[in-house]
């Protein structure tokens, strides 16, 4: 058996919790994007970034990496959920004021394909269905540079 070994770093995570309380939604998440504000330690641990933002919309690019393999060799399905619950979450943040935070309530996963190496770069694109005064819901999609879906989700957020 070959052993391997990963080794990575993230940022202290304080100035991110600070800035989360200050910002807007929009404003922190656009400055995680661009490199202003450190990522949350899970996109480290997980191997995703976020890509893009907008408000109502978030997107976050990941791709199969062997330490992420179920034993098929494709990407375990907790790396679905993650990714899939980052974008559909930072999609809800975005429309949030200064001070103002969320939860998730519940989220639900279909997985429609395995993701081995060849499926190359994969995006979860998030989306708010609905923004209402305490909860909020949404939904993302996981595809690859041609649009096939590997898997795709709905969320339940509460305001807090």
């Amino acid at each position: 058996m070959t052993e391997r070994s990963r080794t990575y770093t993230w940022a202290d995570p304080a100035p991110l919790t600070e800035a989360t309380r200050a910002l807007d939604g929009l404003t922190l998440l656009s400055r995680i994007k661009d490199g202003d504000l450190p990522a949350p330690s899970i996109a480290a641990t997980m191997g995703f970034r976020l890509a893009e933002v907008a408000e109502g919309r978030a997107v976050f690019e990941g791709e199969w990496q062997e330490f992420l393999s179920n034993p098929a060799g494709t990407l375990h399905g907790g790396w679905y959920g993650a990714i899939l619950d980052s974008a559909m979450g930072c999609a809800v943040h975005s429309t949030l004021a200064a001070g103002t935070g969320y939860t998730t309530l519940e989220y639900k996963v279909h997985i429609t394909r395995g993701a081995g190496p060849e499926a190359g770069v994969l995006r979860a694109e998030g989306v708010v269905v609905h923004r209402g005064r305490r909860t909020a819901t949404a939904e993302a999609k996981l595809v690859d540079a041609k649009g096939k879906v590997y898997a795709h989700a709905t969320t339940t957020c509460l305001m807090l």
